[in-house]
């Protein structure tokens, strides 16, 4: 088995002077293996193709009626893992105290470290950036992607 991670990013000018936008997507899928070389890249070539065109259409503003042409490919998840999932919930009342620059910084270290994607976890805690978390959400993470790397 095969993995491929492809991520693509694009800023652009937002409203004000001086400010950007910035839009990311990224995908870990499973290729089989077996495959020839021709086959190989041409599954890379349209995974990434899929997920720049997400990118674009977000963009555009037409997310939910474009059409992606790409082939489909199963997607790698947390779920499909061999690791067991040990996603802890915070059981303590959570702290309104937002999370500190140091605990923003190590989480998202450790985050591009073990290669981990924090958009879902972010909505666990009903967050859509890590700034946002509180200091007792970001610890709280921080150990579950720990726990997670160390299955």
């Amino acid at each position: 088995m095969l993995k491929l991670n492809a991520s693509f990013n694009k800023k652009v000018p937002a409203e004000t002077d001086y400010s950007s936008k910035g839009y990311s997507a990224s995908i870990e899928v499973e290729l089989p293996d077996g495959l020839s070389q021709e086959q190989l890249k041409e599954k890379i070539h349209s995974t990434f193709e899929m997920v720049r065109q997400s990118v674009e259409s977000e963009i555009d503003g037409t997310a939910n009626n474009a059409p992606i042409q790409a082939e489909p490919v199963k997607v790698f998840t947390q779920a499909n893992t061999q690791k067991p999932q040990r996603f802890e919930q915070n059981t303590k009342q959570p702290s309104n105290e937002p999370a500190s620059s140091k605990q923003v910084k190590y989480l998202t270290d450790i985050a591009r470290k073990l290669n981990v994607s924090l958009v879902g976890y972010l909505q666990n805690f009903g967050c859509n950036e890590v700034s946002q978390l509180s200091r007792q959400n970001c610890s709280t993470l921080i150990k579950n992607i720990q726990n997670y790397a160390a299955a």
